[in-house]
């Protein structure tokens, strides 16, 4: 099989590290559709109504109500180093001791009203929240629940969050004068008089109460403590909130997040995790944080908390222990590039103040003892002094340069600098490299305690709930607010859809089976449709020759109808990447094969990239990279059967197929990843259906930096991909459908009215038809969901069988979604994968459109079994994730019909 490294993880980009050199010190302040034709068979659709007139149609792109951007509810980081000022504290009334000291109420004692609350800085409601926008289609949808399958009844990681009837949000806007600008003055001046305002939120500005004041302007007196000045607090109404307000769901998540901080947890990054429940891998060196991921949303029915398990791994060495070794194994190559490539990026955690901070770059000119102008004592003094004198630190290597990061925009409102500076040795990294990920020992290591079964899931999720009732603190919160927070997991309406039939060879159909996994079928049938190979090229190093010839003996028998001629052997010295560039010159230059077959030693990031360079870009040809790993004796028939049948993907033959009665329909996977090798580059893959067995398939592949670039080219793609289906079939498709991954949540709005329309207008000028007249539906993809569901049979918590649907309860009264749980897991908890269909007029009931979903996970050559994502989208993934990490500029046109990329 193929030796590509893996998916790609992760989809958010990292800043750019900062292109000029920092000054010394502390932080610094820097610059500031209508229907076509029926469709036909079993699957004939729910036809939408009556094309609408122009202006109604041009109406659906407002949908998405405008308002600023969307703010986030909590930071990734902390921002910090030496501060400056005191800290603001978060959403609340609260503050630290310290700033408790230098404010007094008017006429009262210095502690009367104070209270402790959630860490500083943490989670204020900054600006808008951005709603979730309206996508589901109006002018036909009835309902988006569908009816077919074997109704089920499962649990999922939500727990419902009840309120009075007559619960409302009051907002309140508060002007203090004197002028004060200091958000956390302006928090302790107000939080004195908790007991007259009783539970409530405060960001500085904007004050949230569950209950009505007496008066709409109410005034308060507060004595600033560092002057003596009296301050007028008014307090003036300016509304409620309803459930339709960005704010209100914004108020909820914020109030748990405080919830959490009272269990004792520890803020990392975005999500709250238990140190003290850690638990110590000593052999690789690092430690396992549980912890818990909790967002609240407003749902179907009711307002629900979605609560994930998840884990944080913390190293057991510090920033300048991970310099030093990168310095000993460049040796005297260029170190600080090197550095700044490995750590740049990172999130770390400073344990004298048990705060995080990401990496955005190093400075190799600045040293702990360089020094800055500490504000608050109007001196200039040492990093090292600063530390010693603040935490009693005595930083040890006075040579090493220092980390730099970025406040975030509330820490400069209240004073902090844009740039700050951190210690290496005194900040720990956490999360893994890519070498860690590499380490098969480790991962498994790791797996032990991260692979949690759906039982073992379900204990741990009651054990938190039942840890936040018995904090009194969360339950003096809860009953300030007149909120409950329900004891059990929801139940979920579901359906298992019938097992699909895999098709063969002679038309030979075989069941799926519970395990969704047909891998045996080959036993007993052949390949559906065969690709003769004739002409093709071994390339082994000498050592490994013998081991080849037997390895393709066994692909030549494994499979029944696989015609596979003896290939050409070249042997060479060894498998260095120029070996195998010069050699595939010396091969392609004199013949031209269908497929070349390349064997390595071990995987190699170098060699594999080298020999896809050369057989996608430079001299377009099929190639096969395989181990000497695959020549196991043991396992070597088994190896070559999977190796054989992709290899006839490659040269343009497909193993089996699936019923999708549709006639005319071309079906369309969209992803996106980042390049490796340069930043703000990506690489948006478009691969489309050619026919109707969907066996055959049509790429492209474009590089963007920006998304007007990617909805650009991803419509261009489309219309290639259409003049293709017309020179296979002779006819254009009637219907398409667009499986769109990569797409974020803050994302969807502008895929709908920008990326979607642009679509529909290229399609329509290619069909010579109006925009509306085109039948297209546009789905939108996300795997990375922290929903999960249980079976729950007499008791015995596991995973939902294949084939499970989910479209009511935990899914979005504003969207046409649905979800889906494709694959049989037997370790670990299965996660669905969401669908979101943002625009179609295509007119597909829910039952079909879940169902051609599913039966198009069946689809994936590489595995004989079904896949998270639809086939076409995990074709297009593949070959994103196989241009970014390898090739690094889009392949050859002359294999766009051809999987090469498998």
């Amino acid at each position: 099989m193929d030796t590509g490294r893996g998916r790609s993880r992760g989809r958010a980009r990292t800043r750019p590290p900062q292109t000029e050199a920092p000054r010394q010190g502390p932080p610094q302040s820097g610059p500031h559709a209508a229907p076509g034709p029926a469709l036909q068979g079993q699957w004939a659709a729910r036809r939408p109504g009556a094309e609408p007139p122009a202006a109604a149609a041009a109406s659906s792109t407002e949908q998405y109500p405008a308002m600023a951007p969307r703010a986030s509810i909590g930071r990734s980081v902390r921002a910090a180093g030496p501060p400056i000022y005191q800290r603001s504290t978060s959403i609340d009334s609260t503050l630290s001791t310290e700033a408790q000291r230098s404010i007094q109420v008017s006429g009262t004692p210095e502690d009367s009203g104070a209270a402790a609350g959630a860490p500083p800085g943490r989670g204020a409601m900054r600006g808008r929240r951005q709603l979730d926008p309206v996508t589901r289609p109006s002018q036909w949808l009835e309902s988006k629940k569908g009816s077919s399958g074997k109704p089920f009844n499962f649990r999922s990681n939500y727990f419902k969050l009840t309120a009075a009837p007559d619960w409302c949000l009051y907002q309140y806007h508060v002007d203090i004068q004197p002028e004060e600008d200091r958000t956390f003055v302006r928090k302790g001046l107000l939080g004195l008089h908790r007991e007259k305002l009783g539970g409530y939120m405060f960001d500085g500005t904007s004050l949230y109460l569950c209950a009505r004041l007496a008066n709409d302007v109410s005034e308060f007196t507060s004595t600033r403590q560092s002057d003596g000045v009296q301050m007028r607090i008014i307090v003036k109404l300016t509304g409620t909130l309803e459930k339709g307000d960005p704010h209100y769901l914004q108020f909820y998540n914020v109030l748990m997040r405080k919830c959490l901080s009272h269990l004792k947890l520890q803020l990392v990054g975005r999500n709250f995790f238990d140190p003290h429940a850690k638990v110590e891998i000593r052999e690789h060196h690092f430690e396992l944080w549980p912890g818990y991921i909790t967002s609240i949303r407003q749902h179907e029915q009711d307002l629900l908390m979605c609560c994930e398990i998840t884990h944080k791994v913390m190293r057991q060495e510090n920033l300048l222990n991970i310099m030093n070794r990168i310095r000993e194994e460049k040796g005297g190559g260029d170190f600080q590039a090197a550095c700044k490539a490995d750590v740049i990026g990172t999130t770390v955690l400073t344990e004298y103040n048990n705060n995080t901070y990401r990496v955005e770059d190093i400075d190799f000119q600045t040293k702990p003892s360089s020094t800055f102008h500490l504000k608050k004592e109007n001196r200039e003094i040492s990093y090292a002094e600063y530390y010693r004198n603040k935490y009693n630190i005595n930083i040890r290597n006075m040579t090493q340069p220092m980390l730099v990061t970025r406040t975030t925009d509330k820490d400069r409102r209240s004073g902090q600098a844009e740039i700050v500076y951190l210690v290496p040795e005194l900040c720990r990294a956490t999360g893994i490299t890519d070498a860690m990920r590499n380490d098969f020992r480790l991962m498994d290591a790791m797996a032990q305690h991260t692979r949690i079964n759906a039982q073992q899931r379900v204990q741990k999720l009651n054990a938190f709930n039942k840890r936040l009732y018995g904090e009194p603190l969360v339950v003096s919160e809860f009953r300030q607010w007149n909120l409950q927070l329900e004891k059990e997991l929801i139940t979920v309406p579901a359906r298992v859809l019938d097992e699909a039939k895999i098709i063969f060879a002679n038309n030979n159909s075989v069941g799926a089976g519970q395990g969704a996994d047909w891998t045996n079928a080959f036993r007993n049938n052949g390949l559906l449709q065969p690709a003769p190979l004739n002409d093709w090229v071994v390339l082994v190093p000498e050592k490994l020759a013998r081991d080849a010839r037997s390895f393709v003996q066994n692909m030549q028998r494994s499979l029944k109808n696989f015609q596979m001629r003896d290939p050409r052997y070249i042997e060479m010295r060894n498998d260095s990447a120029q070996s195998f560039t010069n050699e595939l010159d010396k091969v392609l230059s004199q013949s031209n094969p269908q497929i070349v077959f390349c064997i390595v030693f071990k995987q190699r990031g170098d060699i594999y990239s080298a020999i896809k360079k050369k057989c996608c870009v430079d001299r377009p040809v099929p190639s096969q990279v395989v181990t000497s790993k695959c020549f196991n004796p043991k396992r070597m028939m088994s190896i070559a059967t999977k190796v054989a049948i992709q290899m006839n993907c490659k040269i343009g033959g497909y193993p089996w197929s699936i019923a999708i009665p549709m006639k005319g329909l071309m079906v369309i996977g969209f992803d996106v990843c980042h390049d490796t090798n340069q930043k703000g580059k990506d690489f948006g893959a478009m691969v489309a259906s050619l026919d109707s067995s969907f066996g055959r398939y049509f790429s492209a592949v474009s590089f963007h930096s920006s998304n007007e670039e990617l909805s650009n080219d991803l419509a261009v793609n489309i219309t290639k991909a259409l003049h293709k289906y017309r020179e296979y079939n002779n006819a254009l498709p009637q219907q398409i459908v667009i499986y769109r991954d990569g797409v974020g949540e803050g994302q969807v709005p502008y895929v709908f009215e920008h990326e979607v329309q642009n679509i529909r207008s290229r399609v329509a000028n290619f069909y010579q038809k109006g925009p509306t007249e085109i039948q297209m539906a546009y789905v939108v993809v996300t795997k990375r969901l922290n929903t999960r569901l249980f079976a729950d049979n007499r008791g015995q918590i596991g995973n939902p069988p294949p084939g499970t649907i989910v479209d009511d309860v935990i899914t979005c009264p504003t969207k046409y979604d649905f979800f889906v749980v494709a694959q049989a897991v037997r370790q670990g908890s299965v996660a669905p994968t969401s669908f979101s269909v943002i625009d179609d007029n295509v007119g597909l009931p829910p039952d079909r459109m879940q169902q051609l979903t599913y039966r198009l996970m069946h689809m994936y050559f590489n595995w004989s079994g079904t896949v998270k994502v639809p086939a076409p989208v995990q074709f297009a993934h593949k070959l994103a994730f196989l241009v970014s990490q390898s090739i690094h500029s889009a392949p050859s046109s002359h294999l766009d019909s051809l999987l090469y990329f498998l």
